[in-house]
């Protein structure tokens, strides 16, 4: 039983209500059943947890030696993680219990490790450390860089500006891989940006920043129970792609939860390269389904409820889930070009620049020069220069090819297609 389990907490529970619950339907409790309050299905003759799927793990704890409770209904409890350990195999008197395996977890035991050194010293090989720490070392040269997690305090006024920035980023990631996120779906998202500003005050959710200036260019929020931090939602400004905030974004997370006493860093549901490459353990999501052995109707309902999630999970194998995601977006957008290649730039060393008559000055902070915005991170990265030391100026007699200049170096940069 985990304690402090943020998705049962009150504030979590009634909040999710108030954005799903529109029918006001009865909330019901099960004796045989503890902590777990469910809710009817939509459309099938089953009740299920509050919050449903929204909640990176559910616990409960069945109460010893009870008659059946169940009075002949079905019970779905979303995304029990195997590394809870719940406790499922005391069932009372006509209580039958399926399991159907779902995602696949992966945390971090950061409570093994004194350090992000440590950590770092026994899960990565010399060249990925050193790699690691260079592109922290390079995005904090080039930019003004500042890391905040808001946790315990925050003003309603500073979170909704947050939101904006996390809203926006989002929809520019999933622009850019042209597949669709649920996430920003108008319901989820209100509820994400309501219960997260509740729960920051509670202590039981964070918005960690990467702040560039006071802009915000890397958002992920997070949920805790006593000693486990879960990655909720995570994006970054594509933008910055060359200096993979993904990483420094883990490493800052594992430090914090280090230096702050928590034992596990959960990357929660839903496989990703990354998440292979981070993780100290893998683990299962499970959907608990609970029937009455004395109903033939209970009994049957749970079998085709099980079968149906284990089709579906066998289908998310074969990655018809993603698939789908790339064909809604399309349908979605169908005024949208087919992706483009992304620009490939070249950089020549200039030691001599005194024929800038050659070249026009450029302001790239205007908005209409925000395309050569990949360029300049690009020079930033590889010549350790920082951003306000930049100069751009462009050749009058060839449209792709510029002049950069910073503390150190210059540049002749190419556009190549």
């Amino acid at each position: 039983m985990i304690f402090e389990n943020p998705f049962l907490s009150q504030s979590f529970k009634s909040i999710w209500l108030k954005h799903f619950n529109s029918n006001n339907d009865s909330i019901k409790s099960f004796d045989c059943i503890s902590n777990v309050e469910f809710l009817k299905h939509n459309n099938w003759p089953i009740h299920v947890n509050v919050g449903e799927t929204l909640t990176k793990g559910m616990d409960y704890e069945l109460a010893l030696n009870k008659k059946s409770c169940l009075n002949g209904e079905t019970l779905l409890i979303y995304d029990v993680p195997t590394y809870f350990n719940v406790n499922s195999s005391n069932l009372g008197t006509n209580i039958g219990l399926l399991k159907s395996k779902q995602y696949p977890g992966f945390l971090i035991e950061t409570g093994n490790y004194s350090s992000l050194d440590d950590y770092m010293q026994h899960n990565f090989s010399k060249s990925s450390r050193n790699k690691n720490r260079k592109y922290k070392i390079r995005l904090e040269t080039a930019f003004n860089i500042k890391y905040k997690m808001w946790c315990g305090e925050i003003t309603e006024l500073e979170h909704d500006s947050i939101f904006k920035h996390f809203k926006r980023l989002l929809i520019k990631r999933f622009d850019d891989k042209q597949i669709t996120n649920d996430v920003l779906g108008s319901e989820k998202w209100a509820f994400y940006h309501d219960v997260s500003y509740s729960l920051i005050l509670e202590k039981k959710a964070s918005l960690f920043v990467i702040y560039d200036n006071d802009q915000p260019i890397g958002v992920t929020l997070c949920f805790f129970s006593e000693d486990i931090l879960f990655d909720a939602v995570t994006v970054f400004d594509i933008d910055y792609f060359k200096f993979h905030l993904g990483a420094v974004t883990i490493m800052k997370l594992i430090e914090w939860c280090i230096d702050n006493g928590i034992n596990t860093f959960d990357f929660s549901k839903g496989y990703y390269e990354y998440k292979t490459r981070w993780c100290t353990k893998t683990y299962d999501f499970e959907y608990h389904i609970f029937y009455d052995t004395s109903s033939l109707k209970s009994k049957l309902i749970a079998k085709w409820v099980k079968h149906f999630y284990d089709v579906k999970q066998k289908l998310r194998d074969k990655k018809l889930n993603d698939r789908l995601h790339k064909v809604t977006y399309r349908i979605k957008h169908k005024e949208q070009k087919e992706e483009c290649e992304k620009a490939k730039y070249s950089f020549i060393d200039c030691e001599d620049v005194k024929e800038l008559g050659k070249f026009i000055a450029i302001d790239y902070e205007k908005s209409e020069n925000q395309a050569l915005r990949l360029m300049l991170f690009e020079y930033l990265y590889l010549y350790e220069e920082n951003y306000n030391d930049l100069k751009i100026f462009k050749y009058q007699d060839q449209n792709k090819k510029y002049l950069i200049t910073g503390s150190k170096t210059s540049v002749i940069a190419s556009i190549n297609d």
